[in-house]
């Protein structure tokens, strides 16, 4: 991967309603706005922190997009109350068991990597992370010649977290990569965001980030990670098979159901409000140079 990708962009998403409400969250002190993250490598802007983090899917946390935000100081203090904070390996690894924070961001080069970030839901953002590469964690606890998938669990605390007292989905929330997906040098376990620590509202303390993907994929508040022999029933491919699959590729050409995702409304803060104008949505989000050749083969169409 060229030096110039290392700060690139990816996709995450959902809804395009004004946030009637403010965020607790502050705005970060570390964030250099003239330097490499101002903008993607295809002259995105970057979101402004306010903006992401006060516009988000986190259903953990309820189902509007400014519940997240409201809602942070409840995940905020069960982290607190859980430190440290810890993941769980199982499955087809070689070296299974329950490894704190602190350890597992110790086994790969820190990264920062500036992603757009593409919602389901026709909107984007561009924003820029941090954290350590799954393949290199993957590789510290190894794996056996079994494993094909990699399945990623997000906490479940249905006593402290509101959006998990209703039956809206099936708990907790459960996402997956075929192996070669999850080892690709695009895939990050991230730990934060805009040179901070990630806040609650936005997967606090490790989420994943899989660019080329919409942004259900993006497991956050990760607690367990198995390595299987049968692919993962992930949490949307289980409620809504038709309209969420398995592999969530960017595809322009493959609508969902209920609309077109041709184009995608991109969320930069310049229009004074979340309706942006839209632009052409790219093939794997604008990754297609460096994630293409895993589906060489396969029907997309299919493999949505």
């Amino acid at each position: 991967m060229s030096g110039q990708f290392i700060g690139t962009a990816a996709a995450f998403g959902s809804g395009l309603s004004l946030l009637s409400r403010r965020s607790e969250a502050p705005e970060p002190t570390g964030i250099d706005r003239s330097g490499p993250h101002q903008t993607d490598e295809l002259g995105g802007l970057v979101t402004p922190f306010a903006l992401a983090t006060r516009y988000n899917n986190f259903y953990e946390l309820g189902w509007g997009k400014g519940d997240p935000a409201r809602h942070a100081e409840v995940l905020r203090s069960y982290i607190a109350a859980h430190e440290p904070w810890t993941v769980t390996f199982s499955g087809e690894v070689e070296r299974p068991g329950t490894y704190d924070l602190a350890t597992l961001l110790g086994w790969g080069e820190l990264q920062e990597r500036t992603y757009r970030l593409r919602c389901v839901e026709a909107w984007s953002m561009v924003m820029p992370w941090q954290g350590v590469l799954l393949g290199d964690v993957l590789r510290r606890v190894g794996y056996t010649s079994q494993a094909r998938y990699v399945q990623l669990t997000s906490v479940f605390a249905p006593e402290t977290l509101p959006g998990q007292r209703s039956a809206s989905l099936d708990w907790p929330y459960v996402e997956g990569l075929r192996l070669d997906e999850a080892l690709h040098p695009l895939t990050l376990l991230a730990s934060g965001m805009y040179g901070e620590p990630l806040p609650a509202q936005n997967g606090a303390p490790l989420r994943l980030a899989v660019p080329w993907k919409y942004g259900f994929k993006w497991a956050k508040s990760v607690t367990h990670i198995a390595l299987t022999r049968e692919m993962p029933l992930t949490t949307w491919s289980v409620a809504a098979p038709h309209e969420y699959g398995f592999y969530a590729n960017v595809n322009p050409d493959v609508d969902h159901p209920r609309w077109s995702q041709a184009t995608e409304r991109r969320l930069d803060g310049q229009g004074g409000g979340l309706m942006e104008a839209r632009q052409e949505t790219l093939p794997f989000n604008g990754y297609a140079e460096q994630v293409a050749g895993l589906y060489a083969g396969q029907d997309l169409r299919r493999d949505f």
